[in-house]
């Protein structure tokens, strides 16, 4: 059976906070994003001290460095070299932290054609690969709707090309609702990428008529995560399911944060979302007995 995590701060920007709901919930493992209003490459030698000696003894693990790596021009060189500091910022975290994991993405789509670029996109990940290659860690592609890669289908052609074993994928149903091309989640975009699949977020949301998406609560959106948990179980997958609700109760993240996520404004509610959702989810994995 697949591991339980929680990202940080979609409960608060307090790690204390996040890892005492984690524990309520009995889950094994987080994964750090934003905490402390300082994103993971942030995080200076104090702030991972805190977070090593907050872990310790609680049995939960750090599952997951949910870096912004490559979420950036792909054609401004400058950023580019920014976001390989990134990795190497995160990759070094990851091993303090005891991690293999560190998320990437596929550069800001703008108005640029993913087939058109497919090529450029991949070879920008020479680098990236040498130094993965080097710290032993592994880089867990998303796709998402604000980059080329907004589903899994596009997103296994990238990793596909790229051909390397510390480029792997990381699977999130939840955001093929987001998806312009309309992929279908489960069963459509799981086996799509489950061969690749390392790593994997869990939310939920529904497309409304106007095709705008809305976070909801887990098994309350347009994701078949009953049928889909019987697959995972069925599969033998049993690496970490990551709950990143991107959902709040009583208003919309805005959609700059929802791109970038960071700081107090994006944890706003999120502890009473997270908490819904987990009560939920679990709901949804009792049924399955």
């Amino acid at each position: 059976m697949f591991k339980k995590g929680v990202i940080t701060d979609e409960i608060s920007q307090e790690f204390q906070t996040a890892v005492d709901l984690a524990l309520k919930y009995k889950l094994d493992g987080v994964e750090i994003r934003s905490v402390w209003e300082k994103n993971p490459h942030e995080l200076d030698k104090n702030d991972i001290s805190k977070i090593k000696t907050i872990l310790s003894d609680t049995g939960l693990v750090a599952c997951g460095i949910s870096a912004p790596f490559f979420k950036c021009s792909i054609d401004d060189n400058k950023e580019i070299d920014t976001h390989i500091e990134i990795l190497k910022k995160s990759m070094e975290l990851a091993n303090q932290i005891g991690t293999k994991f560190v998320r990437g993405f596929t550069f800001w789509k703008n108005n640029g054609d993913f087939d058109t670029d497919l090529d450029k996109i991949v070879s920008k990940f020479e680098k990236p690969v040498e130094l993965l290659k080097k710290e032993n860690i592994t880089l867990a592609l998303e796709f998402d709707p604000s980059v080329y890669a907004t589903n899994a289908k596009k997103l296994v052609k990238v990793i596909e090309k790229i051909n390397s074993p510390f480029v792997k994928g990381l699977w999130d149903p939840g955001n093929d609702i987001y998806d312009p091309d309309g992929e279908t989640p489960y069963p459509e975009g799981y086996e799509i990428i489950k061969k690749h699949m390392v790593h994997m977020h869990l939310k939920d949301a529904v497309r409304g008529s106007d095709r705008k998406a809305t976070g909801v609560p887990i098994g309350e959106g347009q994701v078949d995560y009953a049928g889909h948990f019987k697959a995972l179980k069925q599969d033998g997958y049993d690496g970490f399911v990551v709950l990143e609700t991107h959902y709040r109760p009583k208003h919309d993240i805005d959609e700059k944060l929802m791109a970038l996520p960071k700081g107090s404004a994006f944890s706003y509610m999120g502890y009473e979302a997270t908490e819904e959702c987990l009560i939920k989810w679990q709901e949804l994995l009792d049924n399955l007995k």
